[in-house]
């Protein structure tokens, strides 16, 4: 039998222990696995591209565990009203290679993406920071909102997106939850007095959200919209200027920022920072930019946190996915097995 969570469970599980604990928990997860990053297996994830979008497999082993996700994104569905990004994923044993967890990741893949934002700003951002910017107020936005809260104590929220309605939506669903919020005209205006950038549109185009000349010294910018081949939010000046840090170099260099500088440019791994292998911030001034694509190693944190979550919880399901004969040898008997029980 498989431990077989859905999206129904997920959402109790969230809201009995309360997101921003939630958020915490997950963080501390990512974090512990950055620390183990040289013992997992890294690669690119494994991409087929459309024209409307793209369908990924995500997949990684610490040599104990292994975990993939299977995960989509389509900026046009939103006007079709489906999610941009639909996503289930799975814990395998690596002794054995039998699966023993599946879960839904649409919402799990949002808390793990929140939850790596606040510990790469953790370690990147100054510390004195009180105020965000979020420009893009999507299905994301609300869950970097309340980790940066529960992680970091971000509570003066700058919101700006081109569609008006989203934010108000996101203003709607975080309103009595500690935040003062201001509803901003532009992303110029958005970013004014913020200590964070967080950039998390959805638009599969290489776009210009933030120019150089809006960016001041000492901020931390938050870059999470751009996660595919051909698909920016910033303009190359602002990257020239920041100390850039990444999930995953081979990976970021086609999907992220990055893309648009030369394939030797320097950036430093965020796990180097971390583990104390490599220097974040040095100074007040500097720019960090934290050129995140999304990378396996996050969902395999997030489907480990949410494992756990689960086993203290009574009320399971699971699914039989996997076929078990009393004698390995013969799978064949398993029908004769089931036809004369009929």
């Amino acid at each position: 039998m498989v431990q077989f969570v859905s999206v129904s469970k997920i959402l109790d599980l969230v809201n009995k222990h309360g997101v921003e604990t939630v958020l915490k928990g997950m963080t501390e997860y990512v974090e512990e696995d950055y620390r183990r990053w040289t013992l997992f297996d890294k690669t690119p994830r494994v991409a087929s591209h459309s024209k409307v979008g793209v369908i990924e497999l995500m997949p990684t082993s610490d040599g104990e565990l292994y975990s993939f996700k299977y995960v989509n994104g389509h900026p046009k569905n939103t006007k079709e009203g489906k999610q941009t990004v639909t996503a289930f994923g799975m814990l395998a044993d690596v002794d054995t290679g039998y699966p023993f967890f599946l879960s839904e990741m649409t919402v799990l893949t949002a808390l793990r993406t929140a939850a790596t934002s606040v510990m790469a700003a953790k370690h990147l951002a100054r510390a004195d920071s009180t105020t965000m910017a979020i420009i893009g107020n999507g299905a994301q936005s609300e869950f970097q909102a309340l980790a940066f809260k529960a992680v970091m104590g971000i509570t003066n929220l700058r919101l700006f997106d081109t569609d008006a309605e989203a934010t108000e939506k996101c203003a709607a669903n975080l309103d009595g939850k500690g935040f003062t919020i201001t509803i901003c005209r532009s992303s110029e205006e958005a970013i004014t007095g913020a200590d964070i950038i967080t950039t998390v549109t959805a638009d599969k185009q290489q776009a210009t959200i933030l120019t150089d000349n809006m960016v001041g010294a000492g901020v931390h910018i938050n870059a999470i919209g751009g996660d595919c081949p051909g698909k920016t939010e910033l303009h190359k000046d602002i990257l020239l200027r920041s100390k850039i840090f990444v999930e995953y170099p081979e990976q970021t260099r086609i999907e992220g920022e990055i893309q648009q500088l030369d394939d030797d440019y320097p950036v430093v791994e965020l796990w180097e920072v971390i583990t104390g292998a490599a220097e974040g911030r040095t100074t007040e001034r500097d720019i960090t930019l934290f050129d995140s694509v999304g990378f396996a190693i996050e969902d395999f944190s997030g489907l480990r946190y949410i494992y756990d979550l689960v086993k203290q919880d009574e009320t399971t399901q699971d699914l039989e996915m996997i076929a078990e004969p009393a004698d390995p040898r013969n799978l064949f008997g398993l029908l004769e097995v089931k036809q004369a029980a009929e």
